[in-house]
């Protein structure tokens, strides 16, 4: 009972922090820092939990929930660090971005939701349900990602 609900705590923890993110940022450049670092945390937990799918990596259901966990309390973090003076030519972000924030903001709440399901589907340990939600998790990143950031 301890061990689990110790990963509970600290996701709550973090949550909580990240509900006041934007006002943390003394600078733009600390902004872009930081979404720059949540989206490579998340790349990596992501893309372990997709080599399991897709058969890279042997499927270890705790595992798959660890990642999933940490994608879907990341997923929540960079919407904050999109402030106003943050779009610099140091990120792949693109001015679109700014251009149209209720857009991007819709996909950012999508991959929210999207990574909860995720969430959700390790939880069954159920491989077949983990790979749908992984690929919708996916298609919802790469919609983003085609609109929203240069290559």
């Amino acid at each position: 009972m301890r061990s689990s609900l110790a990963p509970l705590l600290v996701t709550l923890a973090c949550a909580g922090a990240a509900l006041p993110a934007q006002a943390q940022f003394a600078r733009p450049d600390e902004a872009v820092k930081y979404r720059q670092g949540a989206w490579n945390v998340l790349n990596q937990h992501f893309t372990r939990v997709g080599h399991m799918v897709r058969g890279r990596l042997p499927f270890e259901p705790r595992l798959a929930q660890q990642d999933a966990d940490v994608v879907a309390l990341l997923a929540r973090l960079p919407a904050a660090a999109f402030g106003p003076g943050t779009d610099t030519a140091a990120d792949h972000a693109r001015a679109e971005i700014w251009a149209e924030p209720a857009r991007f903001r819709e996909l950012g709440e999508r991959l929210v939701a999207e990574t909860g399901r995720l969430q959700a589907a390790t939880r069954l340990h159920d491989l077949d349900q983990i790979k749908a939600a992984w690929g919708a998790a996916a298609n919802t990143c790469k919609e983003c990602h085609d609109a929203y950031r240069s290559h």
